[in-house]
């Protein structure tokens, strides 16, 4: 006679093993990557200028050439960097910027901007005498920076008239006036046309390259506030072209060094 107590619990193992056998057959596996595998394929001369690719390309290029080649303005004279402490161009830009960044300012923090300062080298190219169009402000100004307004302290404007003094390199400035003696130090500084106060905060328009520290112009680390305007130091050259006819000359001697 079969031992039925002995045959169920054996059934009930063998149910058991075979449950999880199953589970765990069914169970999702992890996959790994072990090999990566790939080529290089060379872009040719001839597959970059195949007639499919220039027919497809040639409706943008001639878009984006009408848009820079659109007149927006005349020079009547080349407009250049040349200069030990100022350039006719460097006084245009910063003049400018001065008064764009104004406008922005003045409507979003009901402040004025003081002063201007930019940097010589972010000024790529001249104004040759003739037609201004879109692609003068790209050769200008090519880079993608932003305009920023800093609040800085009289100290720092202090600093900021040493650090032009130490380097001597026409910086575009506007809205600053100074002095250098015999002693290569400064004197009668005006902002705005009135005595530097240095317990004053001043508002100083720049480009967030300079803010962050670009030209080893540090005093800016030292501002109260900095206000970003959204708005590209290139764009003010071309809205500034759209706004005027002729371009004018400005001469006007803002850094005087006594011999």
């Amino acid at each position: 006679m079969v031992n039925l107590k002995k045959y169920n619990a054996l059934s009930r193992y063998f149910v058991l093993i075979l449950t999880v056998f199953t589970l765990l057959s069914c169970a999702e596996k992890k996959l790994y990557v072990d090999k990566i595998e790939g080529k290089q394929i060379p872009v040719t001369e001839s597959f970059s200028q195949t007639q499919s690719i220039e027919d497809f390309i040639a409706p943008y290029r001639k878009h984006i050439d009408d848009d820079l080649n659109t007149v927006l303005a005349y020079a009547p004279e080349s407009i250049d960097k040349k200069g030990m402490w100022q350039t006719k161009i460097g006084n245009l830009q910063s003049t400018v910027t001065l008064a764009s960044s104004n406008k922005i300012f003045q409507m979003r923090e009901n402040k004025s901007v003081d002063i201007c300062l930019l940097n010589n080298g972010g000024i790529r190219a001249i104004i040759n005498k003739g037609n201004i169009t879109t692609r003068t402000a790209f050769e200008l100004m090519p880079f993608e920076n932003n305009l920023v307004v800093v609040a800085l302290k009289g100290e720092q404007i202090v600093e900021m008239v040493n650090y032009i003094i130490e380097k001597k390199t026409p910086h575009p400035l506007a809205g600053l006036t100074f002095t250098i003696d015999k002693n290569n130090v400064a004197k009668n500084i005006l902002v705005q046309n009135k005595p530097l106060d240095l317990q004053k905060t001043y508002y100083v328009a720049t480009n967030d390259y300079l803010y962050n520290g670009g030209d080893n112009m540090n005093f800016f680390k030292k501002s109260t506030a900095v206000f970003d305007l959204d708005y590209k130091v290139r764009n003010v050259w071309v809205d500034y072209f759209k706004e005027v006819d002729t371009i004018p000359i400005l001469t006007d001697i803002r850094i005087v060094k006594e011999n």
